[in-house]
């Protein structure tokens, strides 16, 4: 029988970042030079892929600093950034760290503690609980920051005797960030916005490679993690872009067939933490059921590169 045709639109730019490149690349590093085991505190990058293919090369992943035992290995901080307390505490045990946080998510911790000290009170939009939103919210004292998630959150917030700032997660949906910006200069007309916005260039060309690619497309999928925020934004625009069927998986065994059966169209990308060989897995398992017509949409072309901590860099 032959098999039915299928337009694929493939989306440029997609998967790994400049940070998550990095982030992974601190981890190999590491264990070049100092051996196994090296130690990691939470998930380096959202990816059950990733984090897997770390562990057999000697990684130990570890949720606290308790976790770890009495040992001469590192630990690595992931790229989501932790709480000021975390190296503080490493440091007060002895413990070598390395830091992998992004330095997009490095800009808004700076940017949050310039803030603070010239006695701004500050809000974070983003969602809570995400590793980044607990390590940004983690760099001044309790009370010194404000979480915002919704619009209705902004209206029950109280009247400030100090100027206020707003600072925002880096993987948030461009769309409903601004809503929220708007929302927060309606209700605080001198709020001081960031130099340069906060969302990283990798959300935000990505959610854009997206929204171009949904017209036309009867579905899309989008590769990458559950908790992987960025691959939430990007499931959540190829629905608001008009494909009804938009759905997030993390490998090509994830996929449900029935939803794909009289489609003609299909949109693809990959969130930020998702290598391309997942790509490639999913292409593979489309060619097995349809004949394939690959577009590429490309709306953004990315050169950033940020450099290894300096004692991981070669001498």
């Amino acid at each position: 029988m032959s098999k039915p045709d299928l337009t694929v639109k493939l989306c440029a730019p997609r998967g790994f970042c400049a940070g998550v490149d990095r982030a992974i690349q601190i981890v190999e590093e590491a264990l070049a030079k100092y051996g196994a085991p090296v130690y990691v505190r939470h998930e380096i990058v959202h990816n059950k892929f990733v984090v897997d293919s770390l562990k057999q090369k000697g990684a130990i992943f570890v949720e606290e600093l308790d976790d770890i035992p009495q040992s001469d290995a590192p630990v690595i901080f992931s790229a989501h950034g932790v709480p000021k307390k975390i190296p503080q505490d490493a440091t007060a045990r002895n413990i070598q760290w390395i830091d992998a946080t992004c330095p997009l998510v490095s800009k808004v911790h700076k940017e949050a503690q310039i803030l603070f000290k010239r006695d701004y009170h500050i809000f974070l939009i983003g969602h809570e609980g995400h590793p980044e939103v607990v390590g940004t919210m983690g760099q001044l004292p309790d009370g010194a920051i404000t979480l915002v998630e919704t619009v209705e959150d902004i209206s029950t917030l109280p009247e400030f005797n100090m100027p206020v700032a707003y600072v925002t997660q880096t993987t948030l949906s461009v769309d409903d960030t601004a809503e929220m910006i708007n929302a927060l200069k309606k209700r605080f007309p001198d709020i001081r916005a960031p130099h340069k916005e906060d969302i990283c260039y990798a959300t935000t060309n990505r959610q854009e490679a997206v929204k171009a690619a949904a017209i036309g497309s009867d579905a899309f999928i989008v590769i990458g993690a559950p908790n992987s925020s960025n691959s939430q934004r990007l499931r959540e625009a190829g629905e608001r872009a008009g494909c009804k069927i938009s759905v997030l998986v993390q490998r090509a065994a994830d996929i449900d067939w029935g939803l794909f059966q009289n489609i003609k169209t299909l949109a693809i990308t990959a969130g930020a933490s998702a290598p391309e060989i997942l790509v490639e897995e999913v292409m593979e398992a489309l060619s097995e059921r349809y004949t394939l017509n690959i577009e590429h949409i490309r709306t953004a072309n990315e050169d950033v590169f940020f450099p290894l901590p300096k004692e991981l860099r070669q001498p």
